[in-house]
């Protein structure tokens, strides 16, 4: 990933078009780096779980910016991203990926859940948090992601009293985790295993939060 990552930083330094047109060859050997790595990943992530049949191409984000309706007029990003999502509905959730100059990480879980799901989910934790509670607690989730991320309502969101037990989970408009990489991380030959191999550890989250989605209170299958 060594070309991909000196393109990304110079391009951090120099992100405006004149410098891009001029760059073009890198771009496009570092956009051809970012699918060769894609297509490892995605073989590798094809031992954890089934994925949707996308090639690495079309799991990539553009590096182009839409600056039409924003105050950052940079009209590159400074990363590559991409985003595998998980096939059939009894496999919810999805792996965004990130590479850059600056930072490096996965994300996966649930970004931005629709009002119907979202409340289904705070439904479900107010009756019965303790599965996923288990694996936030578990070392191997603390050790590879830390906490639970995303965005939260200030107080409790509507329908549920600020003094619920279970308030801390039901403040959540987005479940997510996260797992940053080195450098030297990046740059090793076998970074596809090791990205694979974060993703496949979100796997015991995923199946909470799935059984959440797809059944009802009472625990009867919703497929």
């Amino acid at each position: 990933m060594q070309g991909t990552l000196s393109f990304l930083g110079d391009l951090d330094q120099n992100n405006n078009r004149e410098w891009f047109q001029a760059n073009k060859s890198r771009y496009t050997d570092a956009h051809l780096e970012m699918i060769s790595f894609t297509e490892k990943l995605i073989e590798e992530m094809s031992r954890y779980d089934v994925l949707e049949a996308r090639s690495a191409r079309q799991s990539l984000f553009r590096i182009y910016r839409d600056v039409r309706f924003s105050k950052n007029k940079r009209p590159y990003k400074n990363n590559w991203g991409g985003f595998l999502k998980r096939a059939g509905a009894e496999r919810r959730g999805g792996y965004y990926f990130q590479i850059g100059p600056k930072e490096s990480f996965v994300m996966g879980g649930f970004f931005g859940p629709n009002a119907q799901d979202l409340l289904h989910i705070r439904n479900q934790l107010a009756m019965d948090p303790e599965p996923l509670r288990d694996v936030l607690a578990s070392a191997g989730f603390k050790e590879m992601f830390g906490k639970l991320l995303g965005n939260q309502v200030k107080i409790a969101p509507r329908g549920f009293p600020k003094d619920h037990e279970n308030i801390d989970l039901l403040r959540f408009k987005q479940y997510k985790v996260r797992h940053d990489f080195t450098a030297s991380e990046v740059r090793a030959v076998d970074f596809p295993s090791t990205m694979a191999t974060s993703f496949a550890a979100m796997l015991p989250f995923f199946d909470v939060m799935t059984e959440y989605l797809t059944t009802d209170l009472n625990g009867e299958s919703l497929l």
